[in-house]
């Protein structure tokens, strides 16, 4: 049906929300529009849409991949709140729905680009490591994101360090990432509905780190049902439950994970082996509240840990907590608000249980912060967002303490710090045309690193050795040492060739002022962070980047073609053998350089039929620029990898079975070799000048999986299970993590190369999961 009124000057809004019928989960990024060709909109972070047009009768599109679409005739003659169910492909339960014969095309008509979204289902199909859904390793199948090697904590997107990237889960800051260093995530794909990754052209509202945002949302809770999954397999299981305490209006999920490798440990007749710890475990909850159509509330958290040990000889204990609380408010029918308060804290502890020299030393970041985010749906051609948020920090690099009196050894601290970020911003989504979009914002952020803490004073105000130090400053609770802040403008803007293609073009400056301090080449659990003070500044990146995006075949492809260039001022690096663990002139180690990484990044993905999955490929170049290093010449970052190839399929064999395969490609991380060699006491050793000059053997990797249905959980079944199997690496390539060198042991005067694989053998699991 046609609108009536068309001319009127008069308009109405519909609003409401999208969920998941069969779960009451919120959907994000699903497209609201009116049919044939009229304005649209997108729901935001929850389920939450506001469309505003001349009073009439209308035919409102709603659209989300996976799911039927719905065409729902609307009367509007005035404001009216309409919250749709939509039901996942294959379970019709509305008479309102209708199949439509093309799928999501978001990619073409949404101005974000550098965008990457992952839904949990399609994660859960890729062929895992251990059998284990992770989300990490999924992301760094995708273009421009990468790491160091197997085993590596964290992942680096265009070019940044792994501390570059806002890991956010439910909005809190997770800031470590990793189980069992670096092979798992923290993340229970059984607890989470919707991953996010910006990889450029990142909104206004984000801030706080240079190179992207991973933005992780937990599930809210089945509000119709009591359900639960859950999964046994070879190196964890995990439970997960939800329903609802109120139908329709309140509910709540938890989940837990934990791994059992200490189970079989005393197995082993080594004694060494069998009196060691090696264990990780997650739990997440949440409560979901809707008091009404204007106010929901939201309470969320989670807690891991990992926890290592040798017996009564060493222990290593490291995990994340974070809390949130939001408050959803609708002011107006255009008008949402959310505010969130959130606490996050990351610590480790390191020690010798018993013994003389028995002792525990532990570190943590602690943040405390408060935001207020907008949406302002002013009319169908501007989609204003606007808000604020302030963050508390608390540093403790380290505090040894020594359990008898009588140690050799002290007890030993180094100074906590403190710190205070502010930060605000408005952004405006604005249609200029059918064929132009533009999306531009802008954030101001401010920083104070404040007392109480020593600071040490140098000749000339150059942090140069600690011996050099010539006074100390005393500054008192919350007294400013040091300041900085500035302006982060924002652009992107989107171009439609043709309703099934588009170019388009971002722009966007990003500031952090907090840095990991780590000179290895992965960070490990014990590095700790520092904030932006009287030595140390804020890194500054920029970056611009243009893409061609093509959906073909009925929206059954689609392409995406972006390069990029990205700049990095003041970049945290270290001299030659810095020591950087109980240092408390820490910043005489420091060097502080620049950066650059520009690149291709190309990627088809297939959304539809028996054969699913995506190719990438990127080529990109990754450098930095110290003075005091390599000759003041750029040299590669440890991450710089020219080529990576990722092939991704997804095969539906019958309705019980799917297999799936991943293929890795990668040009080798740089490294350093020695240039030369020295012998000292009749003792060679080799001599190190060219930071990076070489390269390890590329890498390459194949991983199948199979997936084997038993029953198939459906509205009218109890219970669904299924086996999964998994082979990694199934060529067993040793693929080198690192090449290392040492003497001959029958002739000490030759110097051999050694590689170092992570993984030198395929490695087959098998998993085990349920739903009811």
């Amino acid at each position: 049906m046609m609108a009536t009124h068309l001319g009127a000057q008069d308009r109405v809004t519909l609003n409401g929300y999208l969920k998941d019928a069969q779960t009451g989960e919120v959907l994000i990024g699903a497209s609201v529009y009116i049919k044939p060709a009229g304005p649209g909109a997108y729901t935001n972070e929850y389920g939450f849409y506001a469309l505003s047009v001349p009073p009439g009768n209308y035919e409102v599109v709603y659209s989300y991949l996976g799911y039927v679409d719905q065409i729902v005739p609307v009367n509007l003659n005035g404001n009216i709140a309409k919250t749709i169910e939509m039901s996942p492909e294959g379970f019709t339960t509305s008479q309102e729905a209708v199949v439509l014969g093309e799928a999501a095309d978001e990619q073409v008509k949404q101005v974000e680009m550098s965008v990457n979204k992952l839904s949990v289902q399609e994660i859960k199909q890729i062929a895992q490591f251990m059998g284990e859904v992770d989300i990490i390793r999924s992301i760094q199948l995708l273009p421009g994101v990468s790491t160091v090697g197997e085993g590596a904590t964290g992942f680096n997107v265009r070019g940044g360090n792994i501390d570059q990237n806002l890991i956010l889960l439910d909005e809190a800051p997770v800031y470590n990432s990793s189980h069992l260093f670096g092979f798992f995530s923290v993340f229970n794909a059984d607890a989470l509905k919707d991953v996010k990754l910006y990889k450029g052209g990142i909104p206004a509202q984000y801030g706080g780190r240079l190179s992207s945002v991973l933005d992780v949302r937990q599930k809210d809770g089945n509000t119709k049902r009591f359900s639960g999954q859950g999964g046994i397999g070879s190196i964890s299981s995990r439970l997960t439950l939800e329903g609802p305490i109120v139908k329709d209006k309140m509910s709540f999920m938890v989940s837990g994970r934990r791994s059992y490798a200490d189970v079989f440990l005393p197995l082993f007749p080594d004694t060494t082996v069998n009196s060691s710890t090696l264990y990780f475990y997650d739990l997440n909850g949440k409560l979901n509240y809707t008091i009404n159509d204007k106010n929901r509330i939201y309470l969320s958290g989670y807690f891991g840990k990992d926890v290592f040990g040798f017996g009564e000889d060493f222990t290593f204990k490291w995990g994340n907590t974070t809390g949130t609380a939001r408050w959803n408010h609708l002011f107006t029918e255009k008008l949402f608000s959310n505010f969130s308060f959130i606490y996050s804290d990351y610590n480790y502890e390191i020690g010798i249980p018993e013994g003389e020299q028995a002792f525990t030393w532990q570190s943590r970041i602690q943040t405390r912060q408060g935001k207020a985010d907008f949406g302002w749906f002013a009319n169908p051609n501007n989609t204003i967002k606007f808000g604020a948020e302030a963050i508390f920090y608390t540093f403790r690099p380290g505090d040894v303490d020594f359990k008898d009196d009588g140690s050799i050894f002290g007890d030993f601290t180094i100074p906590k710090e403190y710190s205070r970020e502010f930060a605000g911003y408005v952004a405006n989504e604005q249609k200029i045309s059918d064929k132009l979009t533009f999306q531009y914002g802008l954030r101001y952020s401010y920083f104070q690193n404040v007392g109480e803490q020593d600071i040490f004073l140098y000749p000339n105000g150059i942090p140069t050795e600690s011996s050099d130090i010539i006074d100390t400053v005393s500054y008192s609770s919350g007294e400013l040492i040091a300041d900085y802040g500035g302006l982060e403008p924002r652009f992107a803007a989107n171009y439609l060739l043709s309703p099934s293609s588009s170019v388009k073009a971002s722009y966007n400056r990003m500031r952090q002022y907090i840095h990991l301090i780590s000179n290895t080449t992965a960070a490990t659990p014990v590095d700790v962070w520092k904030p932006a003070g009287k030595y140390v500044k804020p890194a500054i990146a920029d970056q611009v980047a243009l893409g061609y995006f093509k959906n073909f075949s009925d929206n059954m492809y689609e392409l995406s073609v972006e390069t990029y260039y990205k700049n990095f001022q003041d970049l945290v690096d270290y001299e030659d053998g810095a020591e950087l663990l109980f240092n408390r002139s820490v910043e005489t180690e420091l060097l502080t350089g620049k950066g650059r990484a520009y690149g291709l990044e190309l990627m088809l993905n297939k959304q539809r039929g028996r054969l699913t999955g995506w190719v990438s490929y990127t080529l990109s170049r990754t450098e930095r620029q110290v003075n005091g290093i390599n000759n003041n010449d750029y040299y590669p970052s440890n991450f710089d990898k020219t080529h990576d190839l990722e092939i991704v399929g997804v095969f539906k064999l019958t309705e019980r079975w799917l297999l799936s395969s991943n293929f890795a490609f990668q040009t080798g991380r740089p490294i350093t070799y020695p240039d030369a060699r020295a012998e000292w006491n009749g003792i060679t050793f080799p001599v190190y000048d060219n930071r990076n000059g070489a390269r390890t053997p590329a890498y390459h990797r194949l991983d199948v999986a199979a997936d084997y249905t038993f029953r198939k959980k459906k509205p009218d079944t109890r219970w669904g299970q299924s086996l999964n199997i998994s082979i990694y690496n199934l060529y067993a390539r040793r693929n080198p993590y690192s090449i290392y060198f040492k003497q001959n042991d029958d002739n000490p005067t030759l110097t051999e190369a050694h590689r170092l694989a992570i993984f030198g053998t395929l490695i087959p699991s098998v998993t085990y999961n349920f739903k009811f």
